[in-house]
């Protein structure tokens, strides 16, 4: 007799998962429905829940980032695919979540199911961390620009006079002009404050 080798499918939403286990060694698998929330606990339990079963492998579909606290519940715990959701896509008609969950470990286990690229957790913290300096970076020359643009017209030609809107010196002229000062001779004087 051949062991048990199961496979989970879930389908991925912001406050809901719908996940199907499977029996593979089953000549026409069955499957096992269970809906779970996307809370914490609720990820605890799904976890304790897939082990009772002795699942070994878990698919899941997302269309957005709501699959990342999924993973990290699962992760260490059986062998993880995260599924391009256009490869798991069902006929027009009727969607049911259970039935994309089913349709995602059908097509996991015939190969045609396209699997996106997930790294493992450290390097995802480092690409989290470089992606956010970067949009960090961006955010700050977007709001220098639109500061630099108010300004100006204002008629005010700080930039001319400061080599960084945002640095230590536009900051304090920013901050006086912003409670009321006007005096040339004083927002001056705050350029050479140490």
């Amino acid at each position: 007799m051949e062991t048990a080798y199961k496979v989970a499918g879930i389908d991925v939403h912001k406050k809901m998962l719908a996940v199907v286990v499977a029996n593979t060694r089953d000549m026409e698998m069955e499957f096992e429905c269970r809906r779970f929330g996307t809370t914490v606990s609720e990820l605890r339990h799904l976890s304790g829940w897939l082990q009772e079963r002795a699942v070994q492998e878990v698919v899941m579909e997302s269309t957005a980032q709501y699959w990342k606290p999924v993973w990290i519940a699962l992760e260490g715990q059986c062998r993880l695919h995260l599924a391009q959701a256009r490869s798991n896509r069902g006929p027009r008609g009727r969607k049911t979540d259970f039935r994309d969950a089913k349709r995602a470990v059908n097509r996991l286990l015939s190969g045609d199911l396209i699997l996106s690229y997930v790294p493992e957790a450290e390097q995802r913290g480092w690409r989290t961390l470089t992606r956010t300096k970067y949009q960090l970076t961006r955010d700050k020359v977007r709001l220098q620009g639109q500061w630099e643009s108010l300004l100006e017209e204002c008629q005010i030609k700080l930039s001319s006079v400061v080599s960084d809107l945002l640095g230590a010196s536009g900051r304090r002229i920013l901050r006086a002009l912003a409670e009321g000062e006007t005096n040339p001779e004083r927002l001056a004087e705050l350029l050479s404050f140490a």
